[in-house]
């Protein structure tokens, strides 16, 4: 299995954060990827870029995005999901993401194209009592700092809510730096719990 990442909007493909996580991934024998979106502040360009790279995939990837690619992560996963084939014979062995894990993701964002966000869920799942048939595809893992004042707390845990995803709200900031620390068990467990369920599938 293969992880993506997508840095956000002012950062780059290998800040700090991303090289921490980048080196847990690799220690568990994971390929590691971070592609550059420096240049490029359309969110909504930069899913269409992550997609055409994962439509060159075959088999399991997690995608990992921190603020705006948070966002892109997963509407890239979103757009996969919907687009995968539903006959062998259209494809023998499609990209697949196995998880999403967000760090204060930017979502619910005024002028993204993507306002309404479904995440995949397993058979007869109910969410708020309705029925939905779709498969899960990838779990979502959601970490957010209490102390963000750029993207607030309440759009996780609203996305959450909504999407019974699994939301950590640490200490910290929008940046997450000074969390490191909480961050990187939660990852390293995330890539265990995505590892299993893309063995199940």
């Amino acid at each position: 299995m293969k992880v993506y990442f997508a840095h956000g909007k002012e950062s780059g493909p290998w800040g700090s954060k991303i090289a921490r996580l980048a080196e847990l991934a690799t220690a568990q024998g994971y390929a590691v990827e971070s592609i550059d979106y420096r240049g490029m502040d359309d969110p909504d360009q930069r899913v269409e870029l992550l997609v055409s790279l994962l439509q060159k995939e075959t088999g399991k990837v997690l995608l990992v995005g921190s603020s705006m690619g948070g966002y892109v992560a997963l509407v890239t996963a979103q757009k996969l999901a919907s687009e995968r084939p539903t006959s062998a014979k259209q494809a023998s062995e499609p990209v697949t993401v196995a998880g999403v894990f967000l760090l204060a993701p930017a979502l619910y964002i005024p002028g993204y194209q993507v306002q309404d966000y479904q995440p995949n869920y397993p058979p007869n799942y109910q969410p708020n009592g309705q029925p939905n048939s779709q498969r899960q595809y990838a779990p979502v893992a959601v970490v957010h700092g209490w102390s963000d004042d750029i993207i607030p707390a309440a759009h996780s845990i609203r996305f959450a809510e909504q999407h019974n995803c699994s939301l950590h709200l640490i200490p910290g900031d929008h940046r997450l730096n000074s969390s490191m620390h909480l961050v990187e068990p939660l990852f390293s467990q995330f890539m265990r719990l995505a590892s299993e369920s893309a063995e199940d599938a």
